[in-house]
């Protein structure tokens, strides 16, 4: 199926195949390398610690059903107080299983997560995945995941608590969000572009549809800002990163296949930023240090993470 020649332009632009050479699944998490991990490591000033994860939980859980097999997690005790000894007042042993799906709430998508044209990441053939699961570009290959993270706080750099539901991000708004943070890029950097979407998951005003739908979001001319600074993944506080509806009715998540399938760039979901935006206004830093690593689940296709930002 021929794509818009829009969509194909930025897809040329800012393709990495064959960049770190073949058999590469890591795609731009290549770019994390030690001197990377020690410039996250300098960001350290006050030992502040923020979690960006949202709760593995069914009652708070953001899933409506729009995504198919997408559901909440759910929690299973399995034993309650069973006694591991003859002696039942002594040591006794509690545990659970969890079901859930692995983009169900604070996740990275792996690079194989979407495909087109019968292709995935460095070419890699789209049936490389199956019902047993990605024998390419799984998430599993992502071992460590640990960066200098750098917050955009797109809302407050335009100087509104969270952007409209259908704001269009621009690669001139990531310039003055970059700009209030007084840093400059450098590769192998986190980039978690903030747009306020997580207010409408707040009590008392909690609304799962306005949440969802329409978002504010990434455009395609932003995988070319990504691209062009070398920035390892980059993750946002909205349900699909990018805008929905989208900006061109003849493609679908564009950005999903500009990041994941041309440029092999991890991108992560649902990320709750307000805390950490909050104290980085505050004190005018807003970069730190970034531990995001997936779980290792062999073959997924993304995993639940709860990022620590420590500042």
């Amino acid at each position: 199926m021929p794509v818009p020649p829009a969509f194909a332009a930025v897809a040329a632009r800012v393709n990495n195949w064959g960049r770190w050479g073949p058999e590469d699944e890591l795609g731009t998490l290549n770019l994390v390398d030690d001197a990377a991990r020690l410039r996250a490591v300098a960001a350290v000033r006050t030992g502040k610690a923020f979690a960006l994860g949202l709760p593995l939980s069914a009652a708070e859980g953001i899933q409506l059903g729009f995504i198919p097999g997408r559901v909440n997690p759910s929690l299973t005790m399995t034993s309650v107080n069973v006694p591991l000894s003859d002696d039942r007042d002594w040591i006794c042993s509690s545990e659970e299983k969890v079901e859930l799906s692995t983009q169900c709430a604070t996740h990275w998508d792996a690079v194989g997560h979407v495909s087109y044209g019968g292709r995935m990441y460095n070419g890699f053939p789209a049936d490389a995945v199956t019902d047993a699961g990605g024998s390419r570009c799984a998430i599993s290959n992502v071992r460590t995941l640990v960066s200098r993270g750098v917050l955009l706080d797109v809302a407050r750099a335009r100087g509104v608590d969270l952007l409209d539901g259908n704001h269009l991000i621009t690669p001139a708004e990531l310039d003055e969000a970059l700009a209030l943070t007084g840093l400059e890029l450098a590769p192998g950097d986190v980039v978690l572009v903030r747009t306020g979407q997580m207010a409408h998951l707040r009590p008392p005003r909690r609304d799962l549809v306005k949440y969802c739908i329409p978002m504010p979001g990434l455009t395609m001319a932003c995988a070319v800002w990504f691209h062009d600074r070398d920035v390892a993944a980059v993750a946002t506080d909205t349900l699909a990163l990018e805008a929905v509806p989208g900006e061109d009715e003849e493609i679908y998540l564009p950005v999903h296949l500009l990041h994941l399938v041309e440029m092999g760039m991890t991108q992560g979901q649902n990320w709750d930023l307000d805390a950490l935006a909050a104290d980085c206004a505050a004190d005018g830093v807003y970069e730190f240090l970034l531990d995001a690593t997936p779980l290792p689940f062999t073959g997924a296709m993304g995993s639940p993470v709860n990022p620590v930002a420590v500042k």
